[in-house]
């Protein structure tokens, strides 16, 4: 945790399931417990569990100048985001690459709050906020906890009035256990899930509580990690674990585009005028990879970074895998070439543990393809 200079409130709750508190974005995070992934996985996706993703940014701007500085910041239009609703962005540097994304959610005519992870958004933010009439602050009293599974919502009506009525990507100030909450639906699982923000002085009450209640439902606490086992199924990819930051190119510096991550649909129809708009646009069709799926055979998952050959020739390379216990698949994020990105071709992943393991490009998401399930209206 050498490199942390944020602290969650819930450290000690973390430590004592057998956490490290590894580091990430500041904050020492709790990748890893004692007990298995795979249980927390499957509590997930078949009743509920509770994680505390507190490392996540969140930043505020508040002003008459707001809605100009995100405009300018993301790729979304502010125009048809109102209070009460949220968006998922992302942000392009001078170059039309990818640099970060984020949730953001409208509070008020004038105020925002983005929440994002280890990108450059912060500073995208700041660098916008030059020159206007607008306030950024950094806030890190506010916690999250993320209540993930079809099973949340069950939980939650008991406490909070209205809460099953709460539509996707809405979010709704409330209180929870009689203190102040602000509840999103929103989480990165793919299933129907909510996140809790709460002052750091009450999340420790709040995450006891939770667990406590709902232990007869089969909630339990989950590691940061299990994200990975649920982001690989659901298309949810993870800066810079996904992106050349992480798999240089041979000839040029890091950067993808959003073509590339098959994240062009966070650009709103018709919009210009945020950073790298320009290059976004010209680069349409020049596409040097894409970000895709792969399914392969056995139950044995490649680790991140195995390469994946065709006829004999390394072509691209494993970003996140998983085999699902629940739905028998054994499946992987992959960076590969364009003429790959389709549903058939036979590729190859040569695994450092398991040797070469047979795969077939596939599209994503592999799970719940149509959102049903994180879009449920009842």
């Amino acid at each position: 945790m050498t490199n942390s200079w944020r602290f969650s409130t819930l450290g000690d709750r973390h430590r004592a399931l057998g956490s490290n508190l590894e580091d990430w974005s500041g904050m020492g995070t709790a990748w890893s417990y004692d007990g298995d992934p795979d249980a927390e996985y499957m509590a997930i996706r078949t009743k509920a569990g509770l994680m505390d993703v507190s490392g996540l940014k969140k930043v505020h701007i508040t002003g008459p100048a707001a809605s100009h500085v995100v405009e300018r910041a993301t790729t979304r239009n502010m125009e048809k985001l109102m209070p009460g609703r949220s968006v998922y962005a992302t942000m392009l540097n001078d170059q039309g690459k990818f640099i970060d994304d984020c949730v953001i959610y409208r509070m008020a005519p004038n105020a925002f709050m983005v929440v994002h992870g280890s990108g450059q958004a912060h500073e995208q933010l700041t660098m916008a906020a030059t020159g206007r009439d607008v306030s950024i602050r950094f806030d890190d009293n506010l916690h999250d906890l993320s209540l993930q599974g079809p099973l949340a919502v069950e939980y939650l009506e008991k406490h909070v009035p209205g809460i099953r009525q709460l539509p996707y990507f809405a979010h709704m100030q409330t209180s929870l256990f009689g203190k102040p909450a602000m509840i999103s639906r929103t989480g990165y699982t793919g299933e129907r899930g909510y996140e809790l923000f709460v002052r750091g002085q009450d999340a420790p009450m709040i995450w006891d509580r939770i667990l406590d209640e709902g232990k007869s439902m089969g909630i339990i606490p989950c590691r940061f990690t299990t994200l990975d086992l649920l982001r690989t199924e659901s298309y949810l990819l993870f800066f810079p674990f996904d992106n050349s930051e992480m798999y240089p190119f041979e000839d040029e510096g890091p950067g993808d585009t959003l073509w590339e991550l098959g994240l062009d649909f966070t650009v709103s129809p018709g919009k210009v005028g945020f950073r790298g708009a320009e290059e976004h646009y010209r680069l349409k069709g020049k596409e040097r990879f894409k970000i895709w799926g792969l399914k392969m055979e056995g139950t044995n998952p490649p680790g991140n970074g195995a390469p994946v050959f065709q006829n004999g020739k390394k072509v691209g390379v494993v970003t996140q895998a998983m085999y699902s216990p629940l739905n028998k698949h054994n499946i992987a994020i992959a960076r590969i070439p364009v003429d790959c990105a389709n549903n058939g071709t036979k590729l190859v992943v040569n695994c450092a543990t398991h040797g070469e393991i047979p795969a077939v490009t596939h599209s994503m998401p592999f799970y719940d393809v149509e959102k049903k399930r994180r879009t449920a209206k009842d």
